[in-house]
């Protein structure tokens, strides 16, 4: 009704309006476009008619049809003032020839620095009915493994649309991502099922562009066929404030103005308000305005008789705020049932009647709107942390700073259980775990309420180039040691049992005593039988997997054991997990360090902080105690419960070393009587150093 009401005012305005001349997009004597997709600067099809090589592209004709090509990619789009462009990204595929028992496979790994993938509009599909698919997630810093399992039986369980783990599988991909590697495990080959279902499928998608059909199961129609994906770029490697200064400033036109990228280093233009064009050439930006105009520096204003239109527009008016006051009824019933239809399928009214029933229920569900105001509707200025589950913001509720977390994704079939879930969760209170507060139940994916922990994680402690302080041994055996207490708490004091999942110093948080809290609960389970969890998701941080449950997809209480072994490698050496800069054998902390305890070389590996402190003989211990946790086999790992205790009686030996006056040989005696059923096994240990490097390198 508001656009037929604009189209009739402009029908009757007898005013003088300017069609603003058009805007040059590409440097003089370069072609704006290829084939009917708009090329504007700073890309550039050829060197002279781009900023730099990195926005270079190509216009390549194949059977008489052209196509511009950044590298390999085919380009369908730019987006000047977003700082986004679409390409065709190929679908990896795996299928089996039931004829000929082969395997045709194709997966593929593509590099787009110095630009990324966007997190919020593309997602990891993978389809199929006996796969299992991986992909690497990797930046410039941090390298992100996920994966997906699926099986089914037959067709009868598939939705046309659902992609909830069964014969389709998604997931969320990582912020700053600039290099994306696909492939299959090849024991999963489709041979128990080519019957109905002769391919599987991996991709890399623009989430609104994907809709799931059974139809991709029972045919092998995505085999050769492309998928467009959305890249993030900016200009230059700096911000704004600190380009500006610099002759190769972007930003050339005069009305132009400059914004910081959300995604990585770097900034974008765009036109100021009331001009349109390319902000980044000189006279880019044009005037829009159909009223004023700038004629030899006089403004001339539009003519305009008031007196005929005073009737009409007051009807206008009237007739308006009649209609938006029928539509504000109308919407507000609609959000009212949307809202409620998110709680009831969330198990929200089982969570209000628990609330209601218990007295001191420390336990809130926020409102939408309440959840918006904290953070001020989702400020990235109140942004304090990313993760593949979704993003965490600071807010203000009740004149109290919590952490917020916004999910983007929830499994389908754990959503009827949310509700049970949060009562769960709810009722943990341990000194070493972040309490979970409340959540919002009213949207898609429900938002979780953390307390705040205000000193940042464990990893920023270690890594951290500001870092200049010393980390004695007491305070890393301290925070190890509560960090373990935490776990075990999960493991054996919650009802049912929680496995926590995504074990790694970045979800180990710091308060202002720098007392460690476990955080992010992201990726657990409940573990509901005494069975181990079967999941269809794969999913956790490079260099921390359990090598048994990347191959089994059974996440046990093992699997937070091998982790936190990784964690133990951290506090003992401050190295990062996965080096990057190291050759390729040598990029695992963990394979670093069973090869150093095999030579006996450790002293080389560890932190020069504590390394040169006396007490290696309780580095040694908690060095062979962390060899225990990364056992291959997850049978012969210690409980992450027994993993506490010895810690524990290794920081008493560290605060009383005047008891601890025995000779090497007693010294064994009492490490076996005290060591609460952890037996340091050497013969396992060849076996052990080759299987792990085996894992890391399938990792890879």
């Amino acid at each position: 009704m508001i656009l037929l009401i604009l189209r009739f005012l402009l029908l009757i305005w007898p005013a003088r309006t300017e069609i603003a001349e058009s805007a040059n997009t590409a440097l003089p004597g370069c072609s704006d476009s290829c084939s009917g997709v708009a090329i504007p600067y700073p890309f550039g099809i050829g060197p002279k008619c781009s900023m730099s090589e990195d926005f270079e592209l190509s216009c390549v004709t194949i059977n008489r049809s052209s196509t511009p090509y950044w590298g390999d990619l085919a380009v369908l789009d730019i987006n000047l003032s977003l700082g986004q462009a679409r390409t065709s990204t190929p679908i990896s595929y795996q299928c089996y020839n039931s004829k000929t028992k082969e395997i045709k496979y194709s997966d593929w790994s593509v590099w787009v620095p110095p630009f990324w993938y966007n997190h919020e509009k593309n997602k990891f599909v993978v389809i199929g009915c006996d796969t299992l698919a991986f992909v690497n997630f990797t930046n410039d810093q941090n390298s992100y493994l996920c994966g997906c399992v699926l099986g089914c039986g037959s067709l009868e369980n598939m939705t046309n649309g659902s992609c909830s783990g069964i014969g389709c599988c998604e997931n969320s991909i990582p912020s700053g991502t600039n290099n994306i590697t696909l492939w299959f495990d090849d024991k999963y080959n489709n041979s128990e099922v080519c019957s109905f279902s002769p391919c599987s499928y991996a991709m890399l998608v623009e989430e609104d562009g994907f809709h799931f059909n059974t139809s991709y199961i029972t045919t092998s129609q995505l085999q050769y066929q492309n998928t467009s994906v959305v890249i993030d770029w900016a200009v230059g490697n700096t911000t704004c404030n600190a380009a500006r200064t610099s002759k190769s400033f972007a930003c050339k036109s005069k009305y132009s103005n400059c914004s910081d990228s959300n995604s990585g280093p770097g900034y974008i233009c765009n036109c100021s308000d009331g001009y349109q064009g390319n902000p980044y050439l000189q006279g880019g930006c044009i005037d829009i305005d159909e009223c004023w105009r700038n004629n030899n520096n006089n403004l001339q204003e539009c003519e305009l008789n008031w007196v005929p239109l005073v009737g009409i527009c007051a009807g206008i008016v009237a007739l308006c705020f009649l209609g938006l006051g029928t539509y504000m009824i109308l919407e507000r019933r609609d959000l009212s049932k949307i809202k409620e239809k998110y709680i009831q399928q969330h198990g929200g009214w089982i969570l209000l009647e628990e609330i209601k029933s218990k007295q001191g229920f420390g336990f809130t569900i926020f409102t939408r709107q309440q959840i918006e105001q904290a953070t001020n509707n989702f400020d990235r200025a109140n942004i304090i942390g990313y993760g593949g589950q979704g993003t965490v913001y600071k807010g203000t509720l009740r004149d109290q700073i919590f952490a917020i977390k916004k999910c983007k994704i929830i499994d389908e079939s754990r959503k009827g259980e949310f509700g049970k879930e949060m009562l769960i969760l709810s009722q943990i209170n341990h000194k070493n775990i972040v309490k979970l507060v409340g959540c919002c139940l009213e949207v898609e994916v429900p938002m979780l309420v953390y307390e705040f922990i205000s000193n940042g994680t464990l990893f920023q402690y270690i890594h951290s180039k500001k870092q200049g302080s010393c980390i004695s041994l007491a305070t890393r055996l301290r925070i190890a040691q509560e960090s373990a207490e935490a776990l075990a708490y999960l493991h054996f004091s919650a009802s049912p049992p929680i496995f926590h999942g995504d074990v790694k110093s970045a979800n180990i948080l710091l308060d202002q005593n720098y007392t460690a809290k476990v955080s992010d609960f992201g990726a657990s389970i409940l573990a509901l039988t005494d069975e181990a969890q079967f999941v269809s998701l794969v999913q956790g941080t490079r260099g921390y997997l359990d090598p048994e449950y990347m191959q089994s997809c059974q996440l046990t209480e093992k699997s937070d054991v091998y982790s936190f072994g990784v964690v133990l490698l951290e506090l003992l050496t401050r190295k990062p997990v996965i080096d990057f800069d190291a050759p390729e054998k040598e990029m695992s902390l963990c394979t670093r360090f069973l090869s150093a305890m095999k030579e006996k070389n450790m002293q080389n590996l560890l932190d020069d902080e504590i390394s040169n402190e006396d007490g290696m003989q309780m580095i040694m211990e908690v060095a062979e105690l962390a060899k225990q946790c990364l056992n291959i086999k997850g049978d012969e790992r210690p409980t992450i419960k027994e993993v506490a205790e010895e810690l524990d009686r290794i920081r008493k030996l560290k605060l009383h070393p005047w008891d601890q006056v025995y000779t090497a040989e007693e010294l064994e005696t009492l490490h076996s009587q005290e060591s609460h059923n952890i037996v340091i096994d050497h013969s396992e240990y060849f076996s052990m150093d080759k299987e792990a490097e085996e894992i890391i390198d399938v990792g890879r």
